[in-house]
């Protein structure tokens, strides 16, 4: 057996997180979690401490009497992903704050087990770069791009006639748009598929999450906008087609479960036996239905799609804006209708800005935080 693999596990108290220990439970010959960060729930990151006893642990805020030996700040996912005793970073950090380390395990040469979408939203010209430059490898977790990888197995992008992303349709899928604008927190939690953090549950919502996947899907596979279409499949069994340019189609299915792309991202292009999750009856799955997007009553979607094939940064400006605006909204601060609006005016004032560095991706992250917060301060009167 060959000698096991260290995992820096970043954001390891989230639902990702939560479900990757879970398979690294499963795979103890193979990998082990050498480094484990949180955000800020610093008494589960301390029960997987016990549990685990990774070389390094960091908790990226608050915990004002931390353990000792554990470090603190945002700093801690860089230094997590830099250990020479880490081989793969799995990196499940919510929104922009998660590029950095990806940035770094790249630039060391690494395979990044990627679940941070933003960070290709947001630089996914550097990111891209990085990993060509130093060697470090890319490998997808969102369910959806890691059946894109299934699929294409190989095939270079000439092959591809279409990508293919499904979409649950979230919690308002038959809903009409006026209701869909007054609904609650409660309301926009309650996903009819998924087990996820509420910030993704919330993207879901809107279609935003969609639109940070047709990005992603952009840069890791190098394929045009107009060659990437969604499609709304309820049962969130498929989790994307990908069509080629002799007519034929393939899809990835399983049960929707993120411990399966999460295994297949520490072993690709390898697979190993699992048995985590339940083997796949399609008799007891019944129908697989599918439906066009409504754009009208979701138009996030299409809005981030548009930032996306803007460029520069328009894609940072749209991410930063739809964290800030998921953020009020979840503090009950603004109405679910409101998010759109808010995001449409932060692309308006700042999405025509460069976005070829760093620092300027950043800049116009802040700027563009500051006026979702300053405008829906007017929103209160």
């Amino acid at each position: 057996m060959a000698e096991t693999r260290g995992v820096a596990l970043l954001g390891s108290t989230g639902s990702i997180g939560t479900s990757a220990l879970r398979v690294l439970a499963r795979q103890r010959d193979r990998f082990r979690p050498v480094a484990l960060t949180a955000h800020g729930r610093h008494e589960l990151l301390a029960a997987q401490v016990a549990e685990w006893a990774p070389a390094y642990a960091g908790l990226v805020q608050g915990g004002d009497d931390l353990p000792a030996g554990w470090h603190r700040g945002p700093a801690c996912l860089v230094e997590a992903a830099l250990r020479p005793d880490v081989d793969i970073v799995l990196n499940a950090v919510v929104g922009a704050a998660g590029l950095p380390a990806t940035l770094a395990a790249l630039e060391a040469g690494k395979r990044v087990a990627l679940a941070n979408k933003e960070t290709l939203v947001v630089g996914g010209d550097l990111v891209t770069a990085a990993a060509r430059t130093h060697g470090g490898t890319l490998v997808p977790v969102d369910s959806e791009h890691s059946a894109i990888l299934q699929c294409l197995a190989g095939r270079q992008p000439h092959e591809v006639r279409r990508l293919l992303l499904t979409a649950s349709g979230g919690p308002f899928r038959t809903w009409a748009s006026d209701r869909i604008a007054s609904a609650t927190v409660a309301d926009a939690l309650r996903h009819p598929t998924w087990q996820m953090g509420s910030k993704i549950t919330i993207d879901s919502a809107t279609l935003a999450n969609k639109a940070l996947e047709v990005i992603e899907a952009h840069h890791l596979f190098g394929i045009p906008y107009d060659r990437i279409d969604v499609v709304v499949h309820p049962q969130s069994v498929i989790h994307s087609y990908v069509e080629f340019v002799d007519g034929s189609v393939l899809a990835q299915l399983g049960a929707p479960s993120m411990e399966l792309p999460i295994l297949f991202a520490l072993t690709w292009p390898d697979r190993v036996p699992d048995d985590g999750v339940a083997p796949f009856d399609p008799v007891a799955l019944g129908s697989l239905t599918f439906e066009p997007v409504r754009h009208d009553a979701f138009p996030m979607l299409g809005m981030g799609i548009a930032a996306g094939r803007g460029g520069g940064a328009a894609p940072a400006v749209y991410n930063a804006a739809n964290e800030a605006a998921v953020a009020l909204f979840l503090q009950g601060a603004i109405p679910f209708g409101a998010m759109p609006a808010l995001v449409a005016g932060a692309l308006d004032r700042f999405g025509g800005a460069a976005g070829g560095t760093l620092e300027a991706l950043w800049a116009v992250d802040a700027a563009a935080r500051a006026h979702v917060h300053a405008q829906a301060g007017r929103l209160k009167g």
